[in-house]
């Protein structure tokens, strides 16, 4: 009898199921039982697996991982710091791996490329954060830094900074990627307001603004696009 076997007390256990059907077939919860191994005293791993996802709630699903931190997870009982690790490793491998993805196809002169490279970067995140993107001659990136991270509803911006750090590493295009934690990349009147100073600044350092692209949940609003530059 193997190690599922002796966990499980369904007649398919989710090991068995990957292998007969693959993992495309299994639940989020049998996904996370597998991964999980072993459950508590009262509680099968595939159970567990559902505390998991009800911690984020029925919208989120395996999403909600990406909302927490260790200490959050731990406050499920059966899970221990070694789980809570592993969990948030599962996480960020999926999302490194969908930027890997993304990232074949980037191509700055072309938003819908930058929005996916970045959407899964930027659309977690619960308060708002500004990413810089420095371009080189041949739009190569130079560099990427958070210039700004505020409320959920708004972050600060400086036009001086972020032009001012684009001359320092003599940059010769600039992008702004933001994101909507309400998952709406609607620009508000703020949004508008900064982005048209900032470009004002920008030509006059003569470092073009190619774009500033608001991410949401798997939807992206580019300035560029809309004609807002």
């Amino acid at each position: 009898m193997s190690h599922f076997k002796e966990i499980y007390a369904s007649d398919e256990l989710p090991y068995d199921k990957f292998l007969r059907l693959g993992a495309e077939n299994l639940s989020d919860a049998e996904l996370l039982a597998i991964m999980l191994r072993t459950g508590t005293r009262d509680k099968t791993p595939i159970e567990l697996g559902r505390d998991i996802l009800n911690l984020a709630g029925d919208k989120l699903g395996l999403l909600g991982l990406y909302h927490f931190g260790v200490k959050e997870l731990m406050q499920i009982p059966g899970i221990g710091e070694v789980k809570a690790v592993q969990l948030l490793c599962i996480a960020e491998i999926a999302k490194r791996t969908a930027n890997m993805k993304a990232k074949t196809n980037l191509c700055f002169d072309k938003p819908e490329t930058v929005a996916a490279y970045y959407m899964e970067r930027l659309r977690h995140k619960a308060t708002e954060q500004l990413l810089l993107v420095l371009l080189d001659s041949r739009k190569n990136i130079i560099s990427e830094t958070i210039i700004s991270a505020g409320t959920a509803n708004a972050t600060l911006v400086s036009p001086r900074e972020i032009c001012g750090r684009a001359l320092r590493l003599d940059a010769a295009y600039m992008l702004l990627l933001h994101n909507h934690p309400s998952g709406n990349p609607k620009p508000s009147r703020q949004d508008l307001l900064a982005t048209q100073k900032i470009k004002e600044v920008s030509d006059l350092v003569e470092i073009p603004l190619l774009d500033h692209i608001i991410i949401g949940d798997n939807r992206y609003t580019s300035f560029n696009q809309k004609g807002l530059l």
